[in-house]
Order: C-alpha cells, then sequence, then structure tokens
C-alpha cells in the first residue's frame, strides 16, 4: 500500500475520468513525487477543493452588473447609433423563416 493511502476496506466508488495529455503528467508525477497513487493525488485535491469557501454570491451579481454596463457601453457607440434600433418581432421572424419552406 502506498503511503498516506486510505483504507481500501472503506466503501469506495469505482470513477473513471479523462483527462487531457498535460495533466495525465502531472498527475503521474505528483503521485512519484509523494510517493502515494494517483487516485490519492486525486482525493487529496478533491479534498483541498471542497475545503475552500463558496463563493459569494454577491461576487456573481458584480460580475454580472460588469457585463450590463459593458452591453450600455456598446450600444452608445456611435456605429451602433444609426437609425432605428433593432425592436425584435417573433411574428416577423416565423413568417421569414415559413417564408423560406413555402418559396
Amino acid at each position: 500500500m502506498y503511503k498516506g493511502e486510505r483504507n481500501m476496506s472503506e466503501h469506495m466508488v469505482r470513477k473513471q475520468i479523462y483527462l487531457p495529455r498535460r495533466q495525465n503528467l502531472t498527475l503521474k508525477r505528483l503521485a512519484k513525487q509523494r510517493g502515494i497513487s494517483e487516485a490519492e493525488v486525486i482525493r487529496q485535491a478533491l479534498e483541498r477543493e471542497a475545503a475552500l469557501p463558496i463563493p459569494d454570491v454577491h461576487d456573481s451579481r458584480k460580475a454580472l452588473d460588469k457585463i450590463f454596463a459593458y452591453a450600455e457601453s456598446l450600444r452608445k457607440r456611435p456605429e451602433f447609433m444609426r437609425g432605428k434600433p433593432y425592436k425584435f418581432n417573433r411574428d416577423e421572424l416565423y413568417e421569414e423563416r415559413e417564408n423560406r419552406w413555402v418559396s
């Protein structure tokens, strides 16, 4: 048994994952350096990730506000100010689509 490896009699669930070549090489290198199995490297990484605080919803709101501000700034650019603003009309869209099939 590798050093630091958990007792395999614990209830374990088998998982199969796909890794890019670079991550696979990193996983092999870390396991060899630490003298533990590749599975144990993954388990330890998962434990570390689970211990991190969940990002605050307010951070997400700030990001969304930035997106809205950026979209608003684009709307005010001179190249978008020409002519009437586009108004979405579902009926016109369907009519145009139906006409393609009928013609």
